[in-house]
This record gives C-alpha cells, sequence and structure tokens, in this order.
C-alpha cells in the first residue's frame, strides 16, 4: 500500500524516521509522534531536501510568534485544549506589528540618507534651517528630512554680460558691452547671505557700470580708456559684491564694445579718424624733429671745435713770432748789421721762393748762367702751360709797357753774347 493512500491507517513519510503511525496506544486515543500535532515532520531527523510548504510555514510560524499569537488549536504536549479556549488570543502581543512597520520606516528613512558630493561640489548642510557645516567630496549621510543638504559648484566659472546706455560726465550717451566672469569663492555665504547671487551681481555690475562711466569723458571711453574702465568696474563691483557677503570671486571683467548711439555714430567715427589722424602728424612731426635736431646739434659742436682749434692755433702762431721776435731783436741789438743782412736774405728768400722769376746779374763780371731746369724737367705740358701763361700775359700787358720789354730783352740778350764770349775765353 502506498504511504498516501486514503483510507489507510499506516501514513508515513519517506523522508523522516518519526512520522505518524496508525494504532492506538495504550490509553486508547490516536497516537502521535513525540512532537504532537498536525506536523509530521517535526519529531523525526530530516534526512531529505526540504519542501517548500514546511519552509513557508516555518517562516509563517515565526512571524506569528514575533507578532505574538500562538497556534490555533489545543495546547503541545499535554493533551487537549486549555480550559476557555482563548489561549491565543491572550498571548497576542498589539504593540508587535506597528512596531515593525517602524522599524522598516526606521531602515527606509536611513537609506534615504545617503548621498553622493561629486568632486566640484561642496555641500551646505541646513538643520531645520540652521547652518550646520559644508561637506566635502565622496559618499556622506545625513539624516533625511532634519538635514537639508544643497550642492554648491565651486570650480565652474560662470558667466554674464550685459549691454547698456549711459550718460558720460561730458553728457554725451554711450553704449557699453560688458561681461564678468566668476565663481564661488565661499560656499555658506553664496547660500545663505544672498537669495538670488545672479541677480545680486547683475545688478552690482550695472551699477558699477554706470558709477565709472559717469566720470569719464565720452572720447576716454570709445579709444584708449577702455582698459582702465574695465580695471575700476573689476575693483568697484568685487567690493560691492564682499559688502554684500555674496561669497563670489571675480575672475576678469572684459569691455566687449563701446559706442556711440545709433544713430550718431557716424559723425562720431569721422570725429575719431580726425583725432587720429592729428595724432599721427604730430608723430610724423616729432619723429622729424627727433632725426634732425641731433644731427644739428653735431654740426653746432664741430663748428664750436673748429672755432676753438683756430682760435688756439692762431694764439699758439702769435706768441710763436712774438717769442720769435723778441730773439731777433735781442740778436739785433748785439749785431745790427749782420742782423740786418740776414732779415733782408730771408726775407728775399722767402718772397722769391714762390715765384717763378728768376733774377740774373747781366753785368760782365757775373759769372752765372741761367739754366731753366725747372721748365727740362716739367716737360712739354708745362712749357705749354707757361707758353700760354706767357701770352695771356702778354695781351694783358700794356703795349708800352711791353715795348720797353722787348728793348730790354734785346739789349741784355746782347750782354748776354758779350758775356758768353767772355766766359768761353775764360773756360779756354
Amino acid at each position: 500500500m502506498a504511504w498516501n493512500e486514503p483510507g489507510g491507517g499506516n501514513q508515513h513519510d519517506p523522508w523522516s524516521s518519526g512520522g505518524r503511525r496508525g494504532g492506538n496506544d495504550g490509553d486508547g486515543n490516536r497516537g502521535s509522534n513525540n512532537g504532537g500535532g498536525n506536523n509530521g515532520n517535526k519529531g523525526g531527523n530530516n534526512q531529505g531536501p526540504p519542501d517548500l510548504d514546511e519552509a513557508l510555514k516555518k517562516f509563517q510560524d515565526k512571524l506569528n510568534s514575533m507578532l505574538g499569537g500562538g497556534k490555533k488549536g489545543g495546547g503541545k504536549k499535554g493533551g487537549g485544549k486549555k480550559p476557555g479556549g482563548g489561549g491565543s488570543d491572550k498571548n497576542r502581543n498589539p504593540f508587535a506589528l506597528p512596531g515593525l512597520l517602524i522599524i522598516v520606516a526606521l531602515a527606509i528613512w536611513a537609506a534615504m540618507g545617503f548621498y553622493l558630493v561629486d568632486q566640484s561640489e561642496r555641500g551646505v548642510v541646513l538643520r531645520f534651517g540652521e547652518f550646520q557645516g559644508i561637506v566635502d567630496p565622496g559618499l556622506q549621510w545625513n539624516p533625511p528630512l532634519i538635514d537639508d543638504v544643497r550642492m554648491v559648484n565651486v570650480t565652474r566659472v560662470r558667466s554674464l554680460s550685459q549691454t547698456q546706455s549711459m550718460l558720460t560726465r561730458d553728457e554725451n550717451i554711450v553704449e557699453v558691452e560688458i561681461s564678468a566672469q566668476y565663481q564661488v569663492a565661499n560656499p555658506r555665504d553664496f547660500v545663505l547671505n544672498v537669495r538670488d547671487p545672479a541677480i545680486s551681481i547683475e545688478n552690482a555690475l550695472d551699477s558699477a557700470l554706470r558709477h565709472v562711466v559717469g566720470g569719464t569723458d565720452m572720447i576716454d571711453i570709445l579709444t584708449s580708456g577702455r582698459e582702465i574702465l574695465g580695471s575700476s568696474v573689476a575693483s568697484r563691483l568685487q567690493s560691492y559684491l564682499d559688502n554684500y557677503g555674496a561669497g563670489i570671486r571675480l575672475q576678469t571683467i572684459n569691455i566687449e564694445s563701446t559706442s556711440a548711439p545709433a544713430p550718431v555714430i557716424d559723425a562720431f567715427d569721422d570725429v575719431i579718424r580726425a583725432r587720429e589722424d592729428r595724432q599721427r602728424t604730430i608723430n610724423q612731426g616729432i619723429a622729424y624733429a627727433n632725426a634732425i635736431i641731433p644731427e644739428a646739434q653735431g654740426q653746432a659742436q664741430r663748428i664750436v671745435e673748429q672755432g676753438q682749434g683756430y682760435r688756439e692755433s692762431v694764439v699758439a702762431e702769435a706768441q710763436g713770432q712774438a717769442n720769435r721776435f723778441n730773439s731777433l731783436l735781442s740778436e739785433y741789438t748785439n749785431a745790427p748789421d749782420i742782423m740786418r743782412e740776414r732779415m733782408y736774405l730771408d726775407t728775399m728768400e722767402e718772397v722769391f721762393s714762390n715765384s717763378p722769376k728768376v733774377l740774373l746779374d747781366v753785368s760782365e763780371n757775373a759769372p752765372l748762367m741761367y739754366l731753366p731746369l725747372d721748365q727740362l724737367s716739367g716737360g712739354s705740358s708745362n712749357r705749354n702751360n707757361s707758353s700760354s701763361g706767357s701770352d695771356n700775359s702778354d695781351e694783358q700787358l700794356d703795349p708800352s709797357v711791353l715795348e720797353r720789354l722787348r728793348n730790354t730783352q734785346g739789349s741784355s740778350s746782347s750782354s748776354s753774347n758779350t758775356n758768353s764770349s767772355s766766359i768761353r775765353r775764360e773756360g779756354r
């Protein structure tokens, strides 16, 4: 017969050794295993694989025991039911289910408190609206619904730009386009001190720009004063943000463009071009002056130095002549005749050394004869030059003087002939 055959008294579970058996015990009651009840597997040693129904039933029994409720029916090991039949209701704990729900809710609440802070961020922790601290990057935990963690990116460079029309110091209107880049320097101040930091820095930039432009002339804003304008706006805007306690640090302030209003921009461009042409002409004049003035100064200095040299040479020559005259005077005092003759010979030598004329004594007793060595050594060119010069000189002389010179030359030639004959006679 099968172990689970209907109607059989021997229902024995093959997976257990102490299953429920048929028959009566000595008292005339249906026998049961040592475990009692309807669970035939509790009494024996389980040697086979676990049953799914049995595992579910065990879990249900444990849950019932946690909630405080016993099994339905009479007691175990002791026989029949307890008097009154209400033992399970009295042993039930009314706080078990709410406690279990609270434990589950606390686990979910604790799991909700974990969060991750990125490397570029900082977390500002507020507990019921009060500042508690700043959390660093990494995995963090804060009690949810109690702490409010606000993430602030401290590495991102934020930017804003504006284009405004404003009045200058000389009562002109200009349009200025400006941009600003900034970072969060203090997360606590950035979150708590200012409600809307973006609007605050925008208003502060507008105020600083209008203050600086209102104290500057239009021509400076349009031309060379843009760099000064940017630095002035940056310093003033940073002071505003520090006074607000916004926790913002400026990176750069850029003046993108400055221009006159659209209806008059052509006229202003003409004025600017005229100013540039004027400045270019001035620069060219300065460059020319810088090139000419040093040269003129050098020439003037050279002339001055030449004058000084000429003065020194003249003074030195005059002093030398004076000293020579004094020396000759002393010698002349000692020997007047000799010095007179010597001075005469020196003067004649000095005079005739630069003259092409030759003077000869044509008397009969003169032993000298003129030999034109200078003309012989000079060549034909010198002779041609001298002849042309003599012809020219003859043409320039008076005819009476020329006639006299011819007569003189004739007489001198006759005398020279007689002298030459006498010289030849002496030579013999």
